[in-house]
């Protein structure tokens, strides 16, 4: 099988991205199957499983930097992709390459008709990283839940540590409309007897998944009760010119076993410390099952974390961050960092988002933060929303004064013209837009 042919295959697949599924596509069976015609390669991997409504890729992230610095061979599964769909699955920061995606993907095809399934997208993705991690010979996979936890792909792993960031509303039409609902889905990834670490602080959430670890019999650790994180923001100096102006953010993170030295955290964002402060928590377990994650490690590891568009810093003058906030408590994060992180001044927002989120609930945190409105759409899904119907919700709230322009790339180019030298431009609203103008922000060099 070619490059081209894996690809093809691939992306012949329904796409649970694109399109929601029905109840009845949610079971592991199909998975299962797939994997046990391919050695069950799940089995022989030592895995850190996370699942969250927001900030899980972060943490993700964190965890492969902080094995990487100790040394170790790190495999990383994230979704989804920003540019290509390689950045799925990398270890120690490369992507899995063109001819190791085709040899994978022939085994993956060849098992799927011996078992007589049609797998999803996603599973393929899994099942591609499942078994990549496998042939490389990783010595730890961080594994990211896609959507929910569940029924997730991902869900077939028994994890040596299982983790939960922040759980706020998300997939609602998926995972249900109440926060206990939803954050029963996420702690279905907790295993009998497997430690978990838990940065969900709301009372509801927090009470579903004491009561899971508990029928599971499951070492729970939690972010406000066994351990703490005491954070100073980053931010960007005014009138900056280039990226040695971000200053970065540090954490102090207080646990049962020590209060550990400020470390530096090398995202922006106060959520960031959170999630670092739970990546902490979740290296004291994977300490305790003999792996060798050194002090320095740690703190390199945290240092050195990069994470594209996650309040990621593309441009100078202006100055353009480049986000993928797509819930109402992402987009307080977005406005919460640039009040702390970044200087006041005349702030455009460029925003475009999937159909079936919180709109109105996402614009009512972000708008009243702006003074230039570009709205557009992704053209890479279909389910991106009317940008006429983000300008109507828009005028609702009286702004009158809205831009609208279907090409993302003219959208970009209206929201530079837009904003003076001074200002900020914040792209945001899904990591698809994000996906789609980043490599556009980057070659037409940003800001200046």
């Amino acid at each position: 099988m070619t490059y081209e042919e894996a690809i093809g295959y691939w992306y012949g697949l329904v796409d649970y991205e694109k399109s929601a599924p029905k109840a009845a596509d949610l079971n592991l069976d199909r998975m299962r199957a797939l994997l046990a015609l391919l050695g069950n390669p799940e089995e022989r991997l030592r895995i850190i499983h996370i699942a969250g409504s927001k900030g899980k890729g972060s943490t993700a992230a964190m965890f492969a930097s902080i094995a990487q610095a100790a040394g170790l061979r790190a495999g990383l599964f994230t979704s989804p992709h920003l540019e290509h769909v390689e950045e799925r699955v990398t270890i120690s920061g490369e992507p899995i390459r063109a001819d190791s995606m085709a040899a994978a993907m022939k085994a993956i095809r060849a098992a799927a008709e011996r078992a007589d399934v049609r797998p999803s997208f996603f599973e393929v993705a899994t099942a591609l990283a499942f078994h990549h991690f496998v042939n490389e010979q990783v010595d730890l996979a961080v594994m990211e839940v896609g959507l929910g936890g569940r029924f997730d792909s991902t869900n077939v792993c028994d994890p040596l540590l299982s983790v939960i960031t922040s759980i706020s509303f998300d997939h609602m039409d998926q995972l249900g409309n109440r926060l206990a609902q939803i954050t029963r889905e996420k702690a279905g990834i907790i295993k009998p007897g497997r430690p978990i670490v838990s940065g969900a602080t709301p009372e509801e959430a927090r009470a579903v998944i004491e009561s899971v670890s508990q029928t599971q019999g499951a070492p729970l650790t939690q972010l406000g009760i066994d351990f703490h994180e005491v954070d100073v923001a980053g931010h960007v100096e005014p009138h900056s010119i280039g990226k040695d102006e971000i200053i970065p953010g540090q954490v102090r993170v207080r646990t049962p076993e020590r209060t550990w030295p400020a470390m530096t955290v090398g995202l922006l964002g106060h959520h960031q410390a959170a999630n670092a402060a739970v990546v902490v928590a979740g290296v004291e377990q994977l300490r305790r099952q003999g792996f060798a994650l050194d002090d320095d490690a740690v703190r390199r590891g945290l240092a050195d974390v990069r994470w594209p568009a996650r309040m990621e810093v593309l441009g100078w003058r202006p100055l353009v961050v480049l986000d993928c906030a797509h819930n109402v408590a992402s987009a307080q994060a977005v406005i919460d960092t640039l009040r702390a992180s970044f200087p006041p001044g005349p702030h455009t927002l460029k925003f475009a988002a999937s159909r079936d989120k919180d709109l109105e609930g996402i614009l009512e945190v972000l708008l009243p933060h702006f003074q230039q409105i570009v709205f557009t759409r992704f053209t890479n899904n279909p389910r991106a929303a009317d940008p006429n119907h983000l300008a109507d919700l828009a005028r609702r709230m009286e702004y009158k004064e809205v831009m609208i322009e279907w090409q993302p790339e003219t959208a970009w180019q209206k929201a530079r013209a837009a904003t003076a030298g001074d200002g900020l431009i914040c792209v945001t609203g899904s990591v698809f837009l994000a996906g789609q103008l980043r490599p556009i922000i980057l070659a037409q060099g940003g800001g200046s």
